[in-house]
């Protein structure tokens, strides 16, 4: 049990241990920490961030001995009952920050490349979670992967962690999300996929909120004279620097800087052989006096000069002390940069403190400039112990019995239920619960979205350039989605969230769940209990997201149809087809999770047309995992629909791969309909292949109840998929499965005309070992079988048979299927793949 338990963690690349110190804050205890310096892994010492001396690992993590270190360490916590590492905290240099840098030196490769280590040792270790914190272009940046490939590290990360992971990469600006500083950082984090139900990473991040001023921050430190360590402070004091370069910046106001200054000699400059000769402005920043009343600048490492970025107190002539700093990176005032207390570092002679601060202080300058900031991690540790020891979680069969001693069929025990949530259940299971418990759950085709699968959408949608955005939830029912758009959005001023939902009494309930939730104050949400399809859209929106009932409307599209929108595919009815043709007229961007059958059947062969000449952003594959309760394979459409088709970027949940596609080739009007799994593989074998060569026939009348216990002269054979060889050389009987029917029978039955009919062949009508045999005399096919017809006389050679048979076809065959595992039949699109060999012809 996890519940009375100390959670743990181990820190690579650590430095200082500034910000894994947040972990220590919330009572996480230190298995192992890393870093290749000894003078900061010094300053972890004296903070006693771990338990065991040999926790304190000093060396470069690519050392085989440093990482065996590291798992020495496990395997002592191990044995006093710690069953896994909780967290990994992982900050590896990455100075080649180019998306493509061809130009990188060969130290620059290596740093970047220390993120492959860190991936190493995650897989070595199995934490339940991960996280790294590194620069904003830190996904984009390449490595060298052990095999040798140049990558993007987001690419490495996911490719080599996504089976056991759920990972999400997140750039923030950290001054909105804890930090008193601006500094734009990425955050990949990974949650074990055990979790994957109740706890994702966007339920780990920092919360939003409004970013300080230096003045909310350190306007209260007292003020230092020339040179002053303060007596009550030992960390407030600041490096002196040249007194001629006072002069360049006594008479700046706030945001002005030196270089403006009208006296040539008042500005930056070098007197070099008695010549005067002006700096360089390389950066604006540089000897710029700070604002009182705005955000406070990036924090960098040199932050003890002058003449670096954004560093001149806004009223004193000096830059920040240690003490400012520390404020601004949110490090706690008793965190502590040597063995001395602060009392006792206060109480030393003047010249002590200079002596150590010539031996510490560009230590810590510099530590502070690369470190997380401790707020930021703090908060990610909170929300892990909160979901992981403080929150109840439930999987499926426990909801159900909560379901059923509640009884929770009854709409207002349920709410009464979700308002006192005495349970102390977490908000994912309350969706789960008030979704299971819809009386109207399979008229209106409403389905709880599973959460890893919205944490999945969210990574894929767009930020928007605008103070107000408008969104729209079409069929919004327990809100899955909410959550997520809260923490998404939080930084754009306005948002205004349209939900939608044509039970009344889901929208109540969904109130009752919201209530518990602290919803972002830039959003207005607007509820609509109305049938979506015949709903006035008040405006254009920017985003229309959501899971789209699967049920067919029970009238005709006409019925529906409003003037605020014609509907181009008139042969469906299936409203999720029919919801993401409004979404499509009234959204700048729109992503659903659809039936992955619209990628291929027939019936929304007009759907995909107006589909070829939008802009696919994003198929996110989730094969049968999108919802709970249905077992259909479901995807997520994100597309934009005033913008060209481009490029495509597709994700596999199932086999956790990634890939980017031009959209014309997945496309391509040659074929019937969608691949989105094509490659130069598929065409190798297309190539050789002529297809569009069958139409098929499939029964639909033959059941056991007209096939049980017959047998004799007056019966003929049922062929079953599973009668067909591999080899393309007949059936094999299978005792307890052959089936026989009379032939009385078989005459009133539409698949009778294939009996003794050889111009046909047959073949496993749902497999992704398709196999083809000659039609053999006097059997009929039941509906596990599909009947290949010829279009024209054409008889196929045992070769080409067997070839069906071939690893390379059922390869091919595969990705014309969209590698899809239901509702793959043999039907009047897909059959057009069942191509004959050019040599065959």
């Amino acid at each position: 049990m996890l519940k009375n338990k100390k959670l743990t963690y181990i820190s690579l690349f650590s430095s200082a241990g500034i910000g894994c110190h947040g972990f220590q804050m919330e009572g996480y205890r230190c298995v192992a920490t890393n870093e290749i310096l000894s003078r900061r892994i010094d300053v972890q010492r004296a903070n006693k961030i771990c338990e065991l001396d040999t926790g304190y690992i000093v060396g470069d993590i690519s050392n085989i001995e440093v990482k065996q270190n590291i798992y020495r360490e496990i395997e002592k916590w191990r044995r006093k009952g710690n069953d896994r590492v909780d967290a990994v905290i992982a900050t590896p240099p990455c100075q080649g920050i180019s998306v493509i840098n061809h130009k990188k030196s060969a130290c620059e490769i290596h740093r970047n490349s220390l993120v492959v280590e860190s991936v190493d040792i995650i897989n070595e270790i199995r934490p339940r979670f991960f996280i790294f914190e590194n620069v904003m272009a830190f996904q984009k940046t390449h490595c060298i992967t052990p095999d040798g490939r140049n990558i993007p590290i987001g690419e490495y990360i996911k490719e080599s962690l996504g089976k056991e992971y759920i990972i999400s990469g997140t750039v923030l600006n950290l001054m909105n999300y804890g930090s008193n500083s601006s500094r734009t950082r990425t955050l990949v984090i990974g949650v074990d996929k055990l979790y994957k139900n109740n706890i994702v990473p966007y339920d780990l991040l920092p919360c939003y909120r409004q970013e300080k001023t230096l003045r909310d921050v350190i306007y209260d430190l007292p003020a230092l004279k020339w040179g002053e360590i303060s007596d009550t402070d030992f960390y407030h004091a600041f490096r002196t620097y040249d007194s001629k370069m006072r002069d360049w910046i006594s008479g700046l106001k706030e945001g002005e800087s030196a270089f403006d200054n009208t006296d040539p000699f008042c500005r930056p400059h070098k007197i070099i052989n008695g010549q005067y000769v002006e700096n360089v402005r390389k950066n604006r920043d540089k000897y710029t006096r700070q604002l009182w009343d705005r955000f406070i600048q990036c924090v960098h490492t040199r932050n003890d000069q002058l003449a670096a970025q954004n560093t001149v107190h806004p009223k004193q002539d000096r830059v920040f002390s240690i003490r400012e700093i520390m404020e601004m990176m949110t490090v706690p005032y008793n965190f502590k940069w040597m063995e001395k207390s602060l009392d006792d570092l206060n109480k030393l002679s003047d010249c002590e403190k200079r002596e150590l601060y010539k031996n510490h202080e560009m230590n810590i300058r510099q530590c502070l400039g690369e470190a997380v900031p401790t707020e930021i991690m703090r908060q990610i540790a909170s929300n892990i112990k909160s979901h992981l020891l403080l929150k109840k979680r439930c999987e499926s069969m426990e909801v159900n019995k909560i379901i059923s001693k509640y009884n929770l069929e009854c709409q207002d025990r349920l709410n009464m239920f979700i308002s006192d949530n005495q349970l102390n259940l977490d908000i994912a299971t309350l969706m789960r619960i008030a979704e299971l418990c819809n009386a109207n759950r399979d008229k209106d085709a409403a389905y709880y979205t599973n959460k890893f699968i919205v944490n999945e959408i969210m990574e894929s949608l767009p930020t928007f350039a605008k103070d107000v955005i408008r969104i729209i939830e079409p069929s919004v029912g327990a809100g899955s989605f909410l959550p997520f758009l809260f923490k998404k959005y939080a930084d754009v001023p306005r948002v205004i969230l349209d939900v939608v939902d044509v039970n009344e009494v889901s929208l109540e309930t969904l109130k009752i769940i919201l209530s518990k939730i602290e919803i972002p104050k830039n959003f207005s949400l607007r509820f609509h209990c109305h049938d979506f399809l015949t709903f006035e859209m008040p405006y254009l929106y920017d985003l229309a997201i959501g899971n789209p009932p699967y049920s067919k409307i029970k009238t005709s599209i006409s019925a529906v149809e409003k003037q605020s929108c014609q509907y181009v595919n008139q042969k469906t009815k299936n409203l999720s087809a029919l919801f993401l043709e409004k979404c499509l007229q009234w959204s700048s961007c729109v992503a659903l999770v659809l039936n992955k059958t619209i990628l291929s059947t027939e019936e929304f062969t007009p759907t995909r047309e107006l589909l070829r000449k939008m802009k696919i952003e994003t198929i996110i594959d989730f094969g049968r995992y999108g919802f709970t309760g249905l077992s259909i394979e479901t995807m997520c459409l994100i597309i934009s629909p005033k913008k060209k088709p481009k490029k495509t970027a597709i994700h596999n949940m199932k086999f956790n791969m990634r890939q980017e596609k031009d959209q014309g080739y997945i496309t391509d009007e040659r074929y019937p309909y969608f691949l989105i799994y094509r490659d130069e593989q598929f065409d190798i074998v297309a190539d050789k292949l002529v297809f569009d060569v069958f139409s098929v026939f499939r029964d639909r009348q033959i059941t056991k109840a007209i096939t049980n216990g017959f047998t004799g002269n007056d019966c003929i054979r049922v062929i079953k998929a599973r009668n067909l060889n591999d080899d393309g050389k007949g059936i094999t009987e299978i005792n307890g499965y052959d089936a026989f029917i009379l032939k009385e029978n078989a005459k009133m039955l539409s698949a009778y005309k294939y009996v003794n009919d050889f111009s046909v062949y047959l073949t496993p009508n749902m497999t992704y070992n398709p196999r083809v045999i000659e039609n053999l005399p006097d059997m009929i096919p039941d509906g596990s079988v599909a009947v290949l017809v010829p279009k024209e006389s054409i008889r196929l050679s045992h070769v080409q048979r067997a070839y069906f048979s071939s690893d390379e076809y059922r390869r091919f065959y595969g990705v014309a299927r969209n590698l899809s595992t239901q509702s793959i039949n043999v039907d009047k699109t897909s059959v057009f793949f069942y191509g004959v060999l050019r040599d065959d012809c």
